[in-house]
């Protein structure tokens, strides 16, 4: 069976400059601005005032919020959510004065992680893959997979599946996904999905 694709959908207040790349049925909403250089997957919703710059690679079925900056440097894999005001960095040390663009430090967001309202990402940082970072956190070093992540710096407090529930594990080190009965083991300080 065929899917029916569409062009993307870019409001006119928005600019997409030449040389970014938009999947199909991908929507970019009001005021928006997608430098030259970027690239973005299919199924994507980029809401208001969002801008992305050269180099960032966005997967498809990203999902980003209102007032959202993707500086380069940023790679967000498939089924990545950011949530509204929420911020990355690039650079470790800015200064107004002194010119770093040779010193980008890469961010990667692996497949399906939850980044929450007016979160922080420091760059140089790899968020797991699902997982979960609380609204207003300051992430200030690498997140495992499936981990949940909350403060100022952001510290783990727990697990989260798939699903985006929480994850409880029991005296064997295996969890079931209240909402979809996925199972999840944990072991040496890792989630794994396993069924």
């Amino acid at each position: 069976m065929n899917e029916e694709r569409f062009q993307p959908f870019i409001h006119e207040s928005s600019y997409v400059d030449d040389g970014a790349s938009v999947g199909h049925d991908t929507r970019i909403w009001h005021f928006c601005h997608i430098m030259s250089g970027a690239v973005i997957g299919h199924d994507c919703n980029l809401g208001q005032n969002v801008f992305v710059a050269s180099d960032v690679r966005l997967g498809n079925r990203v999902k980003v919020q209102n007032n959202v900056s993707i500086y380069s440097g940023v790679i967000c894999d498939d089924d990545v959510f950011l949530g509204p005001s929420m911020v990355f960095t690039n650079v470790t040390n800015p200064r107004s004065a002194v010119n770093r663009r040779t010193a980008y430090v890469e961010t990667h967001v692996g497949k399906g992680a939850t980044i929450g309202a007016n979160a922080t990402i420091v760059c140089g940082n790899y968020i797991g893959a699902y997982a979960f970072i609380g609204a207003g956190a300051v992430v200030t070093s690498n997140v495992p997979d499936y981990a949940l992540v909350v403060g100022n710096p952001a510290r783990q407090i727990g697990w989260m599946s798939e699903y985006g529930s929480r994850l409880h594990f029991d005296e064997t080190g295996k969890a079931r996904c209240l909402e979809t009965g996925q199972l999840y083991e944990l072991k040496n300080g890792r989630v794994v999905r396993i069924a």
